[in-house]
């Protein structure tokens, strides 16, 4: 590998992490579309800084395009407060203003001037390596991997300091308020570091794959896993496994970095989305198909719990009065006999004790819906987890 393809994927790597950690708070928060929200917002606060500065490189910009960012995230906040628009409606409402404000002040100040809509929302990996960072001569490498590695320390040292306070203002915002953590302190603070993040990240990657990088490895994590640290980490791998896989899958083709990493990311999203062992849409298929046959399992046990008549327990009767295909009756007829809940004599099907004793604590747990009636049946049927 040349020295540029090396630097290439540190800096998507580092790109990366840097995006999952807030990303997985975003997500948390169901805030997930404010990323994109921010990453087109903060146009203004760009341009404003180029005319203070008229430094393309000056850090007065990603300062104002934070800025711009957080105002952003005040703008929707007040809008939805409002309660006549919900959060999605009032993102909608405020980020194509505040866009088509910077679009507007480039088209009328800056015509003459190298600033214009690609070069500030469109970056691109393959270049990042020729912006080096220079200091008296010195050569310290690509000035992005500097930003996204300042970044990423910062977002890093505030995670591990307010972790706690994070954490409880994410999930129970009353709790948090009740011991002292202010919520709005919490909330403003991440979108500010969200916004840096954006700011800092789509000036080497552009703006969708920021988006990209923040949201897809996160949601991916969220379908694997109910713990917060363990949810950061399967992100931030999610993040750099794309990232990585991404440029060589774009060096394969000879397409653009930045595509080949976001399509990456949506296939593995994709991959989590179909198989995660819980949340899974596979593993959900099955459940619901495992719950509705033992649903139909608890109508038959019911039955013939309330009917000592033989031709009402009758195996032929499943089909003929309580309207069963002959597929289904046999699966149900199968998992009574697997779990030794009901004997055929004769074809004639009656309970066990085992049968009498079920069909009581089913019925005990849907009329009072208490856990401990049913713990010994969790592990066997799906209809009583939940």
């Amino acid at each position: 590998m040349t020295n540029p393809q090396i630097e290439i994927q540190v800096i998507a790597a580092v790109v990366a992490i840097a995006c999952a950690i807030p990303g997985v708070f975003l997500v948390l928060r169901k805030m997930a579309l404010i990323s994109d929200a921010i990453s087109h917002s903060i146009l203004p606060g760009l341009v404003l800084g180029f005319f203070l500065t008229h430094d393309l490189n000056s850090p007065i910009l990603i300062l104002l395009a934070a800025i711009t960012g957080v105002i952003t995230v005040i703008l929707v906040e007040a809008i939805q407060r409002t309660g006549l628009v919900k959060e999605d409606t009032a993102i909608g409402l405020v980020f194509p203003a505040l866009f088509s404000i910077g679009v507007i002040l480039i088209a009328k100040n800056a015509n003459d001037v190298h600033l214009d809509v690609d070069a500030v929302l469109l970056g691109e990996l393959a270049f990042a390596p020729f912006d080096r960072l220079l200091i008296s001569g010195i050569d310290l490498g690509p000035k992005s991997l500097w930003i996204m590695g300042v970044i990423l320390l910062i977002t890093i040292t505030l995670v591990i300091l307010f972790f706690k306070e994070l954490k409880i203002s994410t999930f129970d915002a009353g709790l948090s308020a009740s011991l002292g953590i202010s919520p709005l302190v919490m909330h403003y603070g991440l979108m500010s570091v969200s916004s840096v993040t954006v700011v800092g990240a789509f000036d080497a990657v552009g703006a969708i794959l920021v988006v990209a990088l923040m949201i897809a490895p996160a949601a991916a994590a969220y379908l694997l896993t109910s713990d917060l640290k363990k949810m950061l980490w399967l992100a931030i791998g999610f993040g750099v496994f794309s990232a990585l896989l991404g440029y060589w899958v774009a060096h394969w083709l000879d397409a653009s970095i930045s595509g080949s990493m976001t399509t990456v990311l949506g296939l593995v999203f994709l991959f989590v989305y179909l198989f995660a062992p819980q949340k899974g849409w596979i593993a959900v298929l099955y459940r619901q198909k495992q719950q509705r046959t033992e649903v139909s399992l608890l109508t038959f046990l019911l039955h013939l719990n309330n009917h000592s008549e033989e031709n009402e327990r009758h195996i032929n009767h499943l089909q003929e009065h309580i309207n069963w295909q002959r597929v289904r009756s046999k699966t149900v007829l199968d998992l009574a006999l697997k779990n030794n809940m009901i004997t055929i004599s004769n074809e004639i099907v009656s309970l066990t004790t085992k049968g009498k004793q079920f069909t009581e604590l089913a019925l005990e747990y849907i009329l009072t819906n208490k856990d401990e009636k049913i713990e010994p049946m969790k592990d066997d049927f799906f209809l009583f987890r939940g």
